[in-house]
């Protein structure tokens, strides 16, 4: 998988380097500003997914994000931010954004966050899904909590392998069920949690305590 970072501090590339290197399959490269990243692509080298720092030189808000989901040889794109509100991350998802992520992420979280979108996911981190979310699952405007959600004891034992990165076939054979039948559970439960994906349900599961 190759990687481009584009991001202005120096000793965030570094260390975003540094760590994503020790992964065999991760082939990195970084550069400073968008106009830098653009002539990646001008020159033809090939990534699976684009990292672009939201307030780094060239990107004028999102315009720099636009700017390149217009080109026809972009890859997948990502926003990395540690200043960005929930609202701009949501409107890069309406745009076309791959995903987006939080400069405070765990590194283990970002390295499966960026698998997940050269994967061809979208990835948005828990608390601004749940931001959006609607229906059973939101966030307390006046605290920044999550309220309980109440699922029934197999929804919960369903979440909780979910959350130990059980396949639906595993899952059917731990819990002596059919796959179908944990399709349908699964189902369920990303629209009661308000996730798109098992990785933000997992996310979400483990903020309920569940692992």
């Amino acid at each position: 998988m190759r990687l481009l970072i584009a991001d202005d501090h120096e000793l965030l590339r570094d260390t975003l380097r540094s760590f994503l290197q020790q992964q065999d399959d991760l082939e990195i490269c970084t550069v400073g500003d968008l106009s830098q990243a653009v002539a990646q692509l001008d020159d033809g080298c090939r990534y699976d997914l684009i990292l672009l720092d939201y307030t780094m030189p060239g990107m004028n808000g999102l315009d720099g994000l636009q700017l390149l989901l217009e080109r026809p040889d972009t890859p997948p794109v990502a926003l990395i931010s540690g200043i960005a509100k929930f609202e701009v991350a949501l409107q890069a998802i309406q745009m076309g954004a791959q995903g987006f992520l939080q400069k405070s992420m765990p590194a283990q979280s970002l390295l499966n966050a960026i698998r997940f979108m050269a994967a061809g996911e979208r990835f948005l981190p828990v608390d601004v899904a749940l931001a959006a979310a609607t229906g059973t699952l939101r966030v307390d405007e006046r605290s920044g909590t999550r309220p309980d959600v109440n699922l029934t004891s197999r929804e919960t034992e369903v979440l909780a392998a979910l959350c130990c990165g059980l396949t639906n076939k595993e899952i059917a054979r731990s819990m002596n069920l059919s796959e179908p039948t944990i399709k349908l559970h699964v189902k369920t439960l990303y629209r009661r949690l308000g996730a798109t994906n098992r990785t933000q349900a997992a996310m979400i599961g483990r903020n309920m305590g569940l692992s």
